[in-house]
């Protein structure tokens, strides 16, 4: 029953009772006036005005109680509303500030922001509800407790959860760190690799030296007449290397023109440098066991030849290996 109804019902049970009072008084002086009337001041008027008497004193005695209590009853039925004014306000805060503390909790998990959202409009309700007496202020104090403890639990799992977050984002970055470490090592491990394995690549090319190109005659001396030219010996030695692997080994011998062409005795004369297919003069093929090896190529005199220097160019196994020219002068 709300507050506010007790005080009327008990000023309308009040006006009744004082009524009926009055009525019953009024009713017994007329009746006792009616008897005055009949006897003519016999004994019995004194009488009846002694009860007449008497009634109204517990009469006024009650009504005087009844005015006390009405009053008493009032200011208690004031000081009733002023509580639940209080509480309720109180009541409102409290729910306010458990909202606000729900806005507060943030986290990545949606499950737990799914039951934080359900925990929020269920405050929103309770604000929009008017509480307006004891039980309903009881019930929702009671559903704001449980409200409390159910976020104290959501703090404990935001807070585990950004624990274990915050130790996979350090696990995460010491792993970066580790892995980036390992790569720049690869890397340099890598390049280290590569210019060991150039050096090895160095290494084990075989070489040549004292390349010595000498234009012949017919008498198998040295000319550097072009009509006294009839053949070309490349002498050369191919230098020691320890770390190759001995076996046959083909020489390759590029003669350039000065013009730019390249002299050969078919046009099928042709081996691999650097994934480049190039044409050759003449080739030679030996065994080396990884020694000093001394040896020398011929290219015959049938025409090509011209007057000018030419670059003569060594190749085995892909490699350059060494070079070197000559000059041929004019037939007369």
């Amino acid at each position: 029953m709300d507050y506010w109804i007790i005080p009327l019902l008990d000023l309308c049970i009040f006006s009744n009772f004082v009524s009926f009072n009055r009525n019953l008084y009024i009713k017994m002086m007329e009746e006792g006036d009616k008897k005055t009337e009949f006897e003519n001041g016999s004994p019995k008027q004194g009488k009846l005005r002694q009860i007449l008497i008497i009634t109204a004193s517990v009469l006024g005695t009650i009504l005087a109680a009844m005015i006390v209590l009405y009053f008493v009853q009032r200011n208690n039925m004031t000081e009733m509303r002023t509580l639940l004014t209080e509480q309720k306000d109180s009541l409102t805060n409290e729910l306010v500030e458990l909202k606000y503390s729900y806005d507060t909790l943030k986290t990545d998990n949606d499950t737990l922001n799914a039951k934080l959202e359900e925990e929020r409009l269920k405050i929103e309700r309770l604000l929009a509800i008017n509480a307006s007496n004891v039980q309903t202020i009881r019930t929702y104090r009671k559903e704001i407790s449980t409200m409390r403890e159910i976020m104290k639990s959501y703090i404990v799992q935001i807070d585990s959860l950004n624990t274990r977050n915050q130790l996979l984002i350090a696990e995460n970055t010491e792993i970066k760190q580790q892995m980036r470490r390992v790569e720049e090592t690869n890397a340099e491990l890598s390049q280290v690799k590569d210019e060991l394995s150039d050096k090895v690549d160095v290494a084990s090319v075989i070489k040549a030296r004292e390349i010595n190109p000498i234009p012949l005659n017919k008498k198998r001396k040295e000319t550097d007449r072009l009509s006294r030219f009839v053949k070309l010996e490349v002498a050369f030695i191919l230098n020691e290397n320890p770390i190759v692997e001995p076996g046959k080994k083909t020489v390759y011998m590029r003669v350039t023109r000065p013009d730019g062409l390249v002299i050969t005795s078919s046009p099928e004369n042709l081996f691999e440098v650097n994934d480049e297919t190039m044409l050759y003069t003449e080739s030679r093929t030996v065994d080396y066991l990884n020694k000093d090896v001394e040896m020398s190529i011929f290219v015959d005199n049938t025409g090509d030849f011209i007057e000018g220097t030419y670059s003569v160019d060594l190749y085995l196994d892909g490699h350059s290996i060494g070079s070197s020219s000559f000059m041929l002068e004019g037939r007369f």
